[in-house]
C-alpha cells in the first residue's frame, strides 16, 4: 500500500514539474516575459527623455529669441542686417581633410 502512494506522490511531482517547466506559464515563458518588460521599461524611459527635451525646445522657442534665431540660422541661413556671409567650400580631392562649417555670418553686433 505504501508502494502505490509513494509511486502515485511521484507522478504527481513528475506531473507538476513537467507543468513548471514547459506549458503555459512556465519559467521560459515568465522569463520571456521580463525581459519584453524591461525592454519595454528602457524604451519608455528612451522617449521619456526624449519627450522631456522637445519640451525644452518648445519652451525655448516660446519664450527666447536666441532660439529661434540659432535656428533661423543654422537652419534656413539668415542673416542679420549688417552683417557679412561668408561661404566656405572645400576644394575637391581633399577628401582627408575633415570638412568645415559650410555657412558663417560675422558683423558687429550678434
Amino acid at each position: 500500500m505504501l508502494r502505490w502512494i509513494a509511486l502515485v506522490l511521484l507522478l504527481l511531482l513528475i506531473g507538476l514539474q513537467i507543468k513548471l517547466w514547459s506549458g503555459n506559464g512556465s519559467m521560459r515563458e515568465v522569463d520571456a516575459l521580463r525581459a519584453s518588460v524591461k525592454k519595454q521599461a528602457d524604451e519608455n524611459d528612451r522617449l521619456v527623455k526624449r519627450n522631456q527635451a522637445l519640451g525644452a525646445d518648445v519652451l525655448d522657442l516660446k519664450h527666447g529669441e536666441q532660439a529661434v534665431e540659432a535656428r533661423a540660422r543654422t537652419e534656413l541661413g539668415l542673416i542679420k542686417p549688417g552683417e557679412t556671409f561668408y561661404q566656405v567650400v572645400d576644394q575637391p580631392g581633399h577628401a582627408g581633410s575633415t570638412p568645415l562649417p559650410a555657412a558663417a555670418a560675422s558683423a558687429g553686433s550678434p
